[in-house]
């Protein structure tokens, strides 16, 4: 298979129909000249959430990509690297009715009113045994405590992520997760940038991955 025709195929799974804003799809279509009418849009609050426990990783280097491109054009970031954060596991006690205070006194408490004031929520994290990254997925079990102020809020989201093999039917479980959540949530997906075939650290960067999550960020 051809390089544009690989690209096309595994890189965008599942983009929405229509782009709220404009996303990575407009952005390699349009290029630069939509960047004059792209700075006047207003600017959002953006929470990146990354799942890499290794600081060179992969998938944190398409969020610091992300994170570029949407600082370029005047967002407002905020990045909280989910395995370098002291967040402890829900414990189903229930106790903040999924709408008040967790019991818990953690890291999280950093990343609570960010999410809640967010406009958007982009999820960076590598492939661990068909799943997304453990630290991940335990900050977004915390959501719990927060549910009814960012269930149905409208927020956008985009999912970045990385895994080492190459078979595209290997990446379904993880983007499904992605979407469910979503529609629980009542967000909107503007992109995903699904990298395949990168497993040492930072065998991206000699990839198109890390320009694609660049528009991303840029074309918001």
């Amino acid at each position: 298979m051809e390089r544009r025709d690989f690209l096309k195929k595994s890189v965008f799974v599942t983009l929405g129909a229509a782009l709220a804003g404009g996303g990575i799809m407009h952005a390699l279509a349009g290029g630069e000249q939509n960047d004059n009418n792209q700075r006047n849009k207003t600017a959002m609050k953006i929470v990146v959430l990354t799942g890499s426990p290794r600081k060179n990783g992969n998938s944190a280097y398409l969020a610091d990509e992300f994170i570029k491109g949407a600082q370029e054009q005047g967002h407002e970031v905020f990045r909280f690297d989910c395995a370098f954060k002291h967040v402890e596991p829900c414990r189903a006690c229930n106790r903040c009715g999924m709408n008040g205070d967790c019991i818990l006194n953690d890291d999280f408490l950093q990343l609570r009113p960010r999410l809640i004031e967010a406009d958007m929520v982009v999820f960076a994290t590598p492939m661990y045994y068909f799943g997304i990254s453990t630290q991940m997925k335990c900050v977004i079990n915390r959501f719990y405590a927060i549910n009814e102020q960012i269930k149905g809020a409208q927020k956008k989201a985009a999912f970045l992520m990385t895994y080492a093999d190459t078979a595209t039917d290997e990446a379904q479980p993880m983007l499904l997760h992605y979407h469910t959540l979503l529609r629980y949530l009542g967000w909107t997906s503007v992109g995903e940038v699904v990298a395949r075939g990168v497993w040492t650290a930072g065998s991206v960067r000699n990839t198109d991955y890390p320009r694609q999550a660049y528009l991303l960020g840029k074309n918001l």
